[in-house]
């Protein structure tokens, strides 16, 4: 093997396929990214791989000799930043590789790439084109109000549902529940998806760095896969059912207060300080008096009370939230101003930006 390209080039592929290498000790080929020239015409393909998610990306380069190496992700990665020159010659010499450019030359030893997993094929029983950035906006709008936890996988992951021109991202804990709606797709066929946590928040990664308007995503019952533009991502999908969520959200709500974002956002960070570990804050809100305040107390720091500018409707009401699950969906919501929505004592609190109908948060109170 041996290609000539850019450093920019390369590296941009090492860096993205070194995210999705795996840590397996009985596996030190997964820490490996495969670099794989002779498939495909006029250049390298650079594949990664843990088993459950793989990439792999075409880079664009002059070749002399066809041939595969297996390296450590990392220490390729790190080689290729430390060089200066804006040239790069990979060839392979001994069965390992050597990194040439502008006086510097370095030997990284290979492992056998005969036992480099092979990534799965193209799953394209279902297909939709769609806005790479609006998908990558939608997996960011909710994924961090997936559980961190797979013991109950529908539970630790983004559900996916493109359909009519439509394409909705949820996530929920079972505590809080974050719905992005985003309209405007090319969708050929409905697909249905329950990506896992870790695999979705990668996928927004490679989403991000995709050069492309538009990727194509296509899907079977076990994995998914996205490409565009040189760029293939792979991941497995859990074979579960999403919960009805829609049957959670409440249709009518007793009490409304519509606040300013940052007002609401700085009165939270506040009471963060005083709420101790507890993280607990109280809301109260009288609208014939025209009150809307937070308080929270911990015996080792102390207690605060403050009010903020609100229009508030409704009836007189005292509820207690997570501070972190209410401030974790405000860099999410566009709008200045959010209406937040109660539909009762011991019922859910429903955030949403004014004027936006693309995006619902609820919210469980705390049950004191």
């Amino acid at each position: 093997m041996k290609l000539t390209t850019t450093k920019e080039k390369i590296l941009s592929a090492i860096q993205l396929a070194e995210r999705i290498t795996g840590k397996k000790e009985s596996l030190p080929v997964l820490s490996c990214v495969l670099l794989d020239v002779g498939s495909e015409k006029g250049g390298l393909v650079v594949r990664a791989t843990n088993l459950e998610a793989g990439i792999e990306i075409f880079v664009q380069c002059e070749v002399e000799d066809k041939g595969s190496v297996a390296i450590s992700a990392s220490v390729l990665s790190q080689t290729l930043r430390s060089i200066s020159g804006e040239k790069i010659v990979l060839k392979t010499e001994d069965g390992n590789l050597v990194v040439e450019s502008r006086g510097t030359k370095t030997l990284i030893k290979a492992v056998p790439h005969e036992e480099f997993p092979a990534l799965g094929g193209e799953a394209d029983t279902k297909g939709a084109g769609v806005s790479r950035e609006e998908l990558m906006r939608g997996i960011q709008a909710v994924s961090y109000a997936a559980s961190p936890s797979m013991i109950r996988p529908e539970l630790g992951s983004v559900y996916v549902l493109l359909k009519a021109g439509i394409i909705v991202c949820v996530a929920t804990d079972s505590f809080r529940l974050a719905e992005k709606t985003i309209s405007g797709i090319k969708s050929r066929s409905e697909v249905e998806l329950l990506i896992p946590l870790k695999h979705a928040l990668e996928l927004a990664h490679v989403l991000e760095r995709i050069d492309a308007s538009e990727v194509n995503l296509s899907a079977d019952d076990s994995q998914m896969s996205i490409s565009a533009n040189g760029v293939r991502y792979i991941s497995r999908v859990v074979d579960g059912t999403f919960p009805s969520y829609k049957e959670i959200i409440p249709k009518t709500f007793e009490t409304e207060a519509t606040v300013l974002k940052n007002d609401f956002a700085e009165m939270l960070r506040k009471a963060r300080v005083f709420s101790g570990n507890d993280q607990h804050v109280g809301f109260h809100v009288y609208p014939k008096r025209k009150i809307f305040s937070a308080t929270a107390r911990s015996a080792e720091v102390g207690e605060m009370s403050d009010s903020i500018d609100a229009a508030v409707s409704g009836n007189d009401l005292d509820i207690n939230f997570h501070i972190g699950y209410l401030s974790d969906c405000l860099s999410i919501i566009e709008s200045d101003s959010v209406i937040l929505s109660f539909a009762g004592a011991g019922r859910p609190l429903v955030i949403r930006g004014v004027s936006d109908s693309s995006f619902t948060y609820l919210v469980m109170p705390l049950n004191r």
